[in-house]
């Protein structure tokens, strides 16, 4: 059956690759960016099955207008996909407050006006699925993206809490775990502040990890439809990220608190 999607961050990167894969597939697209010039062109493409929005989702008021401008092209929205973000790196104690705000306002918070603006929307149809993208550092954390993984986090916590508050209106929630990719998300934000000598260690470990080759979006985007299409999707899946150093992590966890501190 043919679905309404909306996805923010579709300019680029793995929000154009779930835009384009639904769409190929004779879906129907609410395709929004902070720059409407990055979205417009798939217009010219798919045809009236697109609809580009310019979309800051730092800005609340912003949000309920573009949902309700999707709703009044498509009718039913089936999926929300909270995709648009910015990376950070820099050393917790490097990050400015300019950067640390401007990276929870779009992560986090962005995040969270785009599924409070949705979720009216979805009760009133009786139902829809809340797509959010968190990553591999929104389960466990690696040097020098302490602000970028504390706003995934705050999505994985967040996003649990709705799936158990919304469960019975018919609306479904899944974070996606995404793993590294190729794309221009993948190049990473340095921070503005000097870099300190005291952390040169830790970076240099990120550098070994940064250098292992990404996935490809268009894969990515690929399996999300799979989830989307199943008849009960889980709250998390992994796309894309190996499970053998994220079990390390919990394992390792487990052990520590079935210790205590005796």
């Amino acid at each position: 059956m043919t679905k309404s999607w909306f996805v923010t961050g579709a300019g680029r990167g793995l929000g154009r690759a779930i835009a384009e894969a639904a769409l190929a597939r004779g879906d129907r697209v609410t395709a929004t960016s902070r720059r409407l010039e990055d979205v417009a062109d798939l217009a010219d493409r798919y045809g009236e099955r697109v609809l580009p929005l310019g979309l800051d989702i730092r800005n609340r008021a912003e949000a309920a207008p573009a949902l309700t401008a999707a709703q009044a092209r498509f009718g039913r929205i089936a999926v929300v996909v909270n995709n648009a973000a910015r990376s950070l790196i820099g050393a917790v104690e490097e990050v400015t407050e300019a950067e640390a705000r401007d990276l929870i306002d779009t992560n986090l918070l962005g995040t969270l006006w785009v599924t409070q603006a949705a979720l009216p929307i979805l009760r009133e149809q009786g139902g829809g699925h809340v797509v959010q993208i968190s990553s591999g550092g929104g389960v466990i954390s690696w040097p020098m993206n302490g602000v970028y993984q504390a706003s995934k986090w705050g999505i994985e916590g967040m996003s649990e809490a709705l799936a158990q508050e919304s469960g019975h209106l018919g609306i479904k929630v899944t974070i996606v775990q995404a793993g590294h990719m190729e794309s221009g998300f993948a190049r990473p934000t340095a921070s503005d502040q000097p870099q300190f000598d005291a952390y040169a260690r830790p970076r240099a470990l990120l550098s070994g990890v940064g250098a292992r080759k990404g996935n490809d979006p268009k894969d990515l985007a690929l399996d999300l439809l799979k989830v989307i299409d199943a008849e009960n999707p889980p709250l998390r899946v992994l796309l894309g990220r190996p499970l053998a150093d994220i079990r390390a992590v919990y394992e390792e966890r487990l052990a520590v608190w079935e210790r205590g501190v005796g």
